[in-house]
């Protein structure tokens, strides 16, 4: 730092003296040193309160992706159901154009009626309407699936048509297992251990603080001229000073203790909260095993219906086609046929979704 002054001096002994322009600069530094010795050991609560921290993100991110996951599988699924139930729609369709071509053979032969075609055109374009609805859903639900995937818009690709689940799934192995890999609940565990090391750094505030403190200091400064011949032209200071200092907690308003209990009530409501989720987890995992097990037996009984239907409609078809049955017999067939069919169908994939659920709440759908 440079320095252009003007002085003026009254001595003790009635002397004057005063000069202009006086220059001098001046050149500091100092490094210092601060080293906490101890704090009640809340710098060590703070470090493992850190990497507590790094481990709770791992998990929320974890969570997110077995949420994401069950996400996209269960679309994936509802896709490969739509498809089941398009080529269910196209199977009625063939069966009303038999009818429809029935019909006009009849009606050339002189056997036949005309509202028996009319009717049969009536049901195949109806058909042919509900095809066109399920292709513009399975579309929907494919650009769906591409976002959830965050895959390109408009991109196009096929899906199976069957859809397999588990058999080897163990509702007691899941009950216990689920404390220990059920991303929710290790992120209310790893706010509950947060909880305590937030605890332990407010009751270290008790404690008194124990530092190291040292310094290197260096100044020099240079004058041009002085007016008192006691003043140094030249001053130059160097040197290493050090201590220990202590800071102790006499009284802050009982801020610490405050702060402690609201720690303790956050660990206490941490807890509570951890419980209900647990009990929210256990009762997911129980319902979804019962739906799981309805319907594997739903789904013996639809496979062996979807057969009988499916057989009933061939016998009223060429009952008709001999002349000893109606066309109104034959639609009651279809409509046992297509009930069947969406049964059938929902059968084969609620267990998908339970399977899904399961390995959600348990955690296995990303390892």
């Amino acid at each position: 730092m440079y320095n252009n002054n003007n002085q003026k001096q009254l001595l003790a002994d009635g002397s004057k003296r005063e000069s202009k322009a006086i220059r001098s600069n001046n050149l500091s530094g100092s490094v210092q040193l601060n080293w906490t010795l101890f704090d009640g050991f809340k710098m060590f609560a703070t470090r493992d309160k850190l990497s507590q921290f790094v481990l709770l993100g791992e998990l929320n991110i974890k969570n997110q992706l077995v949420n994401s996951v069950a996400l996209v599988i269960n679309n994936y699924f509802n896709i490969v159901r739509q498809k089941q139930l398009l080529k269910a729609i196209e199977e009625q369709m063939s069966i009303n154009e038999d009818r429809v071509t029935l019909a006009q053979k009849k009606i050339s032969v002189g056997l036949g009626a005309k509202p028996e075609l009319l009717q049969g055109m009536v049901d195949l374009n109806a058909q042919k309407a509900a095809r066109l609805k399920q292709q513009t859903v399975i579309d929907q639900l494919k650009e769906q699936l591409n976002q959830l995937m965050n895959v390109e818009m408009n991109t196009r690709y096929e899906v199976s048509d069957s859809i397999t689940f588990r058999e080897d799934i163990i509702v007691g192995d899941i009950l216990a297992a689920v404390e220990t890999t059920n991303p929710q609940l290790l992120v209310t565990k790893k706010n509950i251990d947060i909880g305590y090391l937030t605890l332990k750094e407010r009751k270290a505030d008790r404690y008194p603080v124990v530092s190291f403190n040292s310094a290197y200091n260096y100044s020099k400064t240079t004058n041009q001229t002085v007016i008192n011949s006691f003043t140094p032209l030249f001053n130059r200071n160097n040197g290493f000073n050090y201590g220990i200092g202590i800071t102790i907690p006499i009284l802050n308003g009982f801020n610490v203790k405050r702060q402690i209990q609201q720690a303790q009530l956050d660990i206490d409501w941490l807890n509570i909260s951890y419980k209900n989720q647990k009990s929210q987890i256990d009762l997911g995992i129980t319902n979804a095993f019962k739906d799981y097990e309805l319907q594997k037996k739903t789904l013996a009984l639809e496979e062996e219906n979807i057969l009988l239907a499916k057989e009933n409609v061939s016998i009223a078809l060429e009952r008709l086609r001999l002349g000893t049955s109606t066309y109104l017999e034959l639609r009651e067939t279809q409509k046992s046929l297509e009930l069947a069919s969406d049964r059938l169908i929902a059968a084969r994939h609620n267990p998908k979704l339970a399977e899904t659920e399961f390995l959600r709440l348990k955690g296995d759908l990303v390892k």
